[in-house]
């Protein structure tokens, strides 16, 4: 995604076709395109976005096979150029947009193949996302699976130590886990991560609409995937100025800028993209607890009030009616706990979600090593509103 990045990776010869020509669709015919593109999502029960380093060249990242991509440059003899650092790149309109599109219930999964971290950084759902070459500003223990998002880069690839040591406690009174932390940027030859490309494919499959944003979709095996959606009869549409590996497969093929786009499309659904206020992470996109099965809320119900019914022949009418206050008094308090743990799994923007499960995808506190886990309340020059800029 950046120049630091490509030049972190070890040599390669096959990078694939690079520097092709872009090509655009004209105004009415984007109008046209973008429309078709908005009934679809509309009609669609599961849609699954793919996204590559073309969403993430209007923040400043360059892309690998355009016109002034990293590898198109290299192969001319020419230095790429680099506008920003991956820690003060913005969010784009596309990574606001899609935000938007999941929380209004359109977006069902993420599947990205840029390690930038801007999708996480904008407060995306981690449950929702499989990023299948990694991510600059996340660590993981080789021991236990723990994963830890920082607020830098970790400056380490190919899955290599950090130097950094694990400090999950799985249990009250044991000893921290000091598993070696390593990061999770692939090299050439690395496998992809067993759980996000699992979770893709599944997701993939699931589809009935896979939409691709910024990707030659040259990669395998995450090039691959939306064929998957195909297969199983659902539509592709393909969003890229370039020519695509996929285009024969596209059921729409818009050449258009990414941001350009998503910027009509969400005016055509009605929704507002999302304003940015900074880095901050979500980790969960619904609450964990799980609801009481209804056979038992059933018993609870009915039996105190059998209960009550018979016995208060016996009783006097004012103890009748204080145990009646008491019982009411309590199913209240239970209504606030649960409405209170509710609101507190929800993810909502722009809160940083900090979840201390033992789920390795959790990020949590390091308390001892490290200091520079991801916070909303960072005095980064980033928190302001997100840029309109496109590709030019």
């Amino acid at each position: 995604m950046s120049v630091n990045y490509a030049a972190g990776l070890s040599p390669y010869a096959d990078k694939g076709v690079c520097g092709l020509p872009e090509s655009f669709d004209s105004k009415e015919e984007l109008r046209v395109k973008v429309e078709a593109l908005a009934q679809l999502i509309k009609e669609s029960q599961y849609l699954v976005v793919h996204s590559g380093a073309g969403i993430s060249t209007s923040s400043g990242i360059p892309d690998f096979r355009g016109p002034k991509g990293v590898w198109t440059m290299e192969e001319r003899g020419e230095s790429p150029h680099f506008d920003t650092t991956f820690e003060d790149a913005r969010p784009s309109l596309t990574h606001l947009a899609l935000l938007g599109l999941q929380r209004a219930g359109y977006l069902k999964y993420l599947i990205s193949q840029n390690v930038d971290g801007l999708h996480v950084r904008s407060g995306f759902p981690r449950d929702l996302l499989s990023e299948l070459h990694g991510n600059m500003f996340v660590e993981e223990c080789g021991k236990c699976g723990r994963q830890y998002v920082r607020d830098r880069v970790i400056g380490v690839m190919g899955l290599k130590p950090t130097g950094k040591y694990c400090q999950e406690v799985r249990g009250r009174g044991l000893r921290a886990c000091r598993g070696k932390l390593i990061s999770t940027i692939l090299d050439w030859e690395d496998a992809l991560p067993d759980k996000d490309l699992n979770r893709a494919e599944d997701a993939s499959r699931q589809a009935d609409l896979a939409l691709t944003l910024g990707t030659s979709l040259q990669i395998k095996p995450s090039g691959d995937l939306p064929l998957f959606t195909k297969r199983k009869g659902g539509k592709l549409v393909i969003v890229n100025l370039q020519p695509t590996k996929h285009d024969k497969h596209a059921h729409l093929r818009i050449n258009g800028y990414v941001d350009e786009v998503m910027s009509q499309l969400m005016q055509l659904l009605g929704l507002d993209i999302p304003k940015w206020e900074g880095p901050s992470i979500c980790e969960s996109s619904t609450p964990d607890q799980k609801p009481r099965p209804a056979a038992v809320v059933k018993q609870e119900e009915k039996k105190p009030v059998k209960k009550e019914s018979k016995e208060a022949r016996k009783r006097p009418a004012g103890r009748m009616r204080k145990e009646v206050d008491e019982l009411t008094e309590v199913k209240k308090e239970r209504a606030a706990a649960d409405e209170q743990e509710k609101e507190t799994h929800v993810c909502t923007d722009p809160v940083l979600v900090q979840s201390l499960s033992q789920d390795p995808f959790k990020a949590g506190k390091d308390q001892n090593e490290g200091g520079d886990l991801l916070r909303t309340e960072s005095s980064s020059p980033l928190n302001q509103s997100p840029t309109q800029q496109t590709v030019s």
